[in-house]
């Protein structure tokens, strides 16, 4: 455990000392928030992001980067120096889960720096990068039935439950939907990141248990990195993850709750990214079957503003939700069956 925590501190310490000059950097490149429209899940476009966000304007996003880079490199070392046992297939499927999805986030950036439309550049359109998404998920998923062994998934009540090749399925569909659901979540300054670490200091504690040490040296190294990026992303951001942090960060997230093999105490502990995500969700089929819609604005964040909820108060509350669904998933994940 000194180890893990130690690592944690270093992570902190490297992140936050090139986060400054870093900032430095993508002001001077101009990689910087343009004007823009909220986007749903499908991309279908309100003007409710200039509505309440039009002071954002010209902050610099990309910290992602950074992150990833940080991160990547910090585990790979601490693997290597502390000599801490890891299966190799393990180890790769939590780096390219995490890097994967960042250079697909990282394309969606680089859009917007282009021309800041979400159909020309390159020529992807949104159901072309969600079938990427799927593909890259599924590639994880294979790995981790056919080459790490993984077939079930534990269910409170039940114990462990085989799903056999249908695992590669359902591994699939929790990656892309927290994918989607991070990326979501990431519209208010902390919101996202703040939620993440609460995820991760639960998910550390189960790691922990399980003595899966290869396993905590990631989650504390990436805990440590999202710390000291979080003081520069509260309200007011200096700085954003960007598309290339928030995939990257959503797929990892769900990447080490399958490792850990407590699927359901993941959709717990990551409660408030279910509830934004399943809020758009309900929005568009809501439009599509029945014409009209469910609540003023979606996700669920853009709507507490649509009622006159302020920022901060928004993503504080939102923390508080994050910690009180962290303690019942890691009730589900330590209690015993039988």
């Amino acid at each position: 455990m000194a180890q893990v925590l130690g690592l944690m501190i270093l992570s902190f310490f490297i992140t936050g000392i090139l986060l400054v000059p870093f900032i430095d950097f993508l002001y001077k490149v101009k990689v910087q928030r343009q004007k823009q429209k909220t986007k749903d899940i499908f991309e279908k476009r309100t003007p409710l992001f200039d509505k309440h966000h039009a002071w954002k304007v010209g902050t610099p996003f990309g910290g992602g980067v950074l992150v990833i880079v940080i991160v990547s490199v910090l585990t790979l070392w601490a693997y290597g120096i502390f000599g801490i046992p890891v299966k190799p297939w393990e180890l790769f499927v939590l780096l390219f889960s995490f890097v994967g999805f960042g250079l697909l986030g990282l394309y969606d950036d680089l859009k917007k720096l282009v021309n800041g439309k979400k159909t020309t550049f390159f020529g992807l359109r949104f159901r072309h990068k969600f079938l990427i998404q799927w593909i890259l998920a599924f590639i994880i998923a294979a790995i981790m039935y056919y080459k790490l062994g993984y077939t079930f998934i534990f269910i409170h009540g039940f114990g462990l439950a085989t799903l056999g090749i249908l695992y590669i399925f359902f591994a699939a569909f929790v990656i892309v939907s927290f994918t989607n659901a991070f990326n979501i979540a990431d519209g208010l300054d902390g919101l996202a990141s703040g939620l993440l670490l609460i995820c991760l200091g639960a998910f550390l504690a189960i790691a922990s248990s399980q003595l899966d040490d290869a396993l905590g040296v990631f989650i504390a190294i990436l805990m440590g990195s999202v710390m000291a990026f979080l003081y520069f992303n509260i309200y007011r951001a200096r700085l954003w993850l960007g598309d290339v942090g928030s995939m990257s960060l959503g797929a990892a997230l769900a990447v080490i709750g399958l490792l850990t093999g407590k699927t359901l105490a993941l959709a717990v502990i990551g409660g408030v990214f279910v509830l934004e995500v399943g809020s758009s969700l309900l929005q568009i089929l809501s439009k599509k079957f029945f014409r009209k819609k469910i609540f003023l604005a979606t996700p669920l964040h853009l709507y507490l503003q649509e009622r006159g909820w302020e920022e901060p108060k928004i993503v504080m509350r939102a923390w508080l939700l994050g910690f009180l669904f962290a303690i019942i998933g890691l009730y589900l994940a330590f209690i015993k069956v039988g």
